[in-house]
């Protein structure tokens, strides 16, 4: 009873995932059409002096986000003027969370005066592009001729509970290595943070 009890709630659990899939580094990736908080849609495309970008999948409620967002908001301050910009996106189910629907994310934005996009993937069609699975999921893409490309997916840092304590700092790693035309090192790193809240 016990074993068959175990494996009933196994089974919800990994029905709980979107299954394994999305970009891998050295993927080009699509362009999409997302609302931001300032309820204008946003591309890629509208980046047209970009040398990349540092996609991060986020959200409200989840407490490592809520961690990394003034290293998020920084991230852009930094790189934003060097051609990447910081573009969020919050993919999660506001039905599992009310605090993560489009009018929390406008007053979130504000509150913390987020100096990027924060866009709504309300449909989870670009978090199961990009294959994101946790919140906070960063994506580096490098532009270039045609289409962008995967160039490091993973954590920002090596430590989410404490920004003066980081030994490894993952994401501005990657971009000073695309800016000094050198390869990224590590280019795949495990994201910690809140599973994504997919729609049931």
């Amino acid at each position: 009873m016990t074993k068959h009890l175990f494996l009933v709630i196994a089974v919800l659990f990994l029905a709980s995932f979107k299954p394994e899939g999305g970009y891998k580094v050295g993927d080009a990736v699509a362009d999409f059409k997302l609302k931001n908080v300032d309820d204008k849609m946003v591309t890629l495309s509208d980046f047209k002096d970009a040398k990349g970008y540092i996609v991060v999948f986020t959200c409200n409620h989840c407490p490592f986000s809520k961690k990394y967002e003034d290293r998020i908001i920084a991230l852009d301050k930094k790189y934003k003027p060097l051609g990447y910009p910081v573009i969020a996106i919050n993919p999660n189910d506001a039905a599992q969370h009310a605090s993560d629907d489009f009018p929390s994310m406008k007053k979130r934005a504000k509150e913390k005066g987020f100096t990027f996009p924060y866009l709504y993937d309300e449909s989870q069609a670009i978090a199961t592009a990009y294959g994101a699975r946790m919140t906070p999921h960063i994506f580096i893409l490098q532009a270039g001729v045609g289409t962008p490309v995967v160039k490091y997916i993973g954590a920002i840092d090596d430590n989410s509970d404490d920004a003066t304590a980081v030994k490894e700092k993952y994401a501005e790693n990657a971009v000073d290595a695309l800016l000094a035309n050198k390869p990224v090192s590590p280019e795949t790193t495990k994201a910690i943070g809140c599973t994504i809240k997919w729609k049931k």
